[in-house]
């Protein structure tokens, strides 16, 4: 058996990192680990021996690899399915659109499918990953608010069941790592304290609580907020809501879909002024349709049109996800909301690795982190993706 560690070079890439950005640096990666990063006039050419893989960048960005902690499918493919087949399709697909970790997530559904899902992943993850790494689970729902259901499927919605989560977390320890719930449910306090007690991320979504409740939950543990904005009560000047509790509590990392759909510019731009301490992430909320273009699709067992990219429920109102890629969403931040490639980076890399407390390992380009890298041109198109070092797209 070849145990050889491959070794690679990156030379001439524009280097972002978490404190500054290095114009015409390089990045030496051995295995699946970055070993050594440094401008060029600091290049050992030791190393140049050392390589069997050396890239001239040419001037391109050098960027951690995306983290999409909130995607439900992509390219026909759905995490519901429960399926390896699926799991492999939409790793593959997110993975060439530049996300290297991602947290399977789910749809309101029947208990019983849900655990499909867990066991699906639970297995794939079991096995090597040759696409974007599935970190985990994001249980979205069934504990919400049957007032703000957006497309979740208003059939299988239920109060907070303390003992599934008992049971699936005995059954696969450290496989959920996301749960998004409406706080303001009975039941609900007692489960957020025990989750976060677990190490689980817990998060307020399709939700008609108060600012009070928001504020109490977090008390209790809640960290978290899905597709900012949507979903959940809006800002008012005499009841904040749900929206004024994630603006004002620090302790709320936000997540948001810059699609151009789901949240006005002006609002992303109130997000980046509020959330400052690495408390805003970049997702798509993706669905299957991601990838295939318009038509008719189905999503929680819910019917779904896709029209010049927007999908909705057959209303034609309610947004049903997106089908956005990372690297969509990263272009709309830069050429629309005109944030920095570094500012953008943060949230689409090492905010989210920070949220699932995965910073150390990921998400930022450092030596001694995992080799997650996307040489990106300058119009900001993926040109290559590497995943533990090793090339998905090239």
């Amino acid at each position: 058996m070849n145990s050889r560690i491959k070794t690679t070079l990156i030379h001439h890439a524009n280097i972002v990192t978490l404190d500054r950005v290095l114009a015409q640096g390089y990045a030496f990666l051995q295995g699946d680990i970055i070993q050594e990063t440094g401008p060029m006039q600091e290049l050992d050419p030791q190393l140049l021996q050392l390589a069997e893989e050396i890239i001239d960048a040419g001037g391109f960005w050098l960027l951690p690899g995306f983290i999409d902690v909130h995607v439900h499918g992509g390219d026909g493919h759905d995490f519901m399915d429960a399926s390896a087949e699926a799991l492999e399709g939409i790793t593959r697909f997110h993975g060439s659109h530049g996300t290297t970790t991602m947290l399977a997530t789910t749809t309101t559904a029947p208990q019983e499918e849900l655990a499909k899902v867990l066991q699906s992943v639970h297995s794939f993850r079991n096995k090597q990953m040759p696409y974007a790494q599935l970190e985990g689970v994001h249980l979205e729902g069934p504990f919400i608010s049957p007032a703000y259901p957006g497309a979740q499927n208003p059939a299988y919605i239920v109060a907070p069941r303390q003992q599934w989560i008992d049971d699936w977390t005995r059954q696969y320890p450290g496989l959920i790592r996301l749960l998004t719930l409406a706080p303001e449910r009975e039941g609900a306090l007692p489960l957020i304290e025990k989750l976060s007690g677990q190490g689980i991320v817990v998060a307020c979504g399709h939700t008609d609580a108060t600012y009070a409740q928001i504020r109490e939950a977090v008390r209790h543990g809640l960290r978290h907020a899905v597709h900012t904005f949507n979903a959940m009560k809006g800002l008012h000047h005499r009841e904040p809501g749900v929206v004024g509790a994630v603006l004002t509590e620090d302790a709320i990392g936000a997540e948001m879909i810059a699609d151009g759909r789901h949240i006005h510019p002006a609002c992303i731009r109130l997000l980046m002024q509020v959330k400052r301490n690495d408390n805003l992430m970049l997702v798509t909320d993706a669905i299957s349709a991601a990838g295939l273009g318009d038509g008719d699709y189905r999503f929680g067992g819910l019917e779904v049109t896709v029209r010049n990219g927007a999908a909705t429920l057959k209303d034609g109102r309610t947004l049903a996800g997106s089908t956005l890629t990372m690297i969509d969403a990263f272009r709309f931040m830069v050429n629309t909301i005109g944030a920095s490639v570094p500012e953008v980076s943060r949230m689409a890399s090492h905010n989210p690795a920070k949220a699932l407390g995965i910073a150390d390992r990921t998400g930022s380009i450092a030596p001694g982190k995992q080799a997650d890298l996307l040489l990106v041109s300058p119009e900001l198109s993926i040109d290559k993706v590497w995943v533990k070092g090793s090339l998905v797209l090239f």
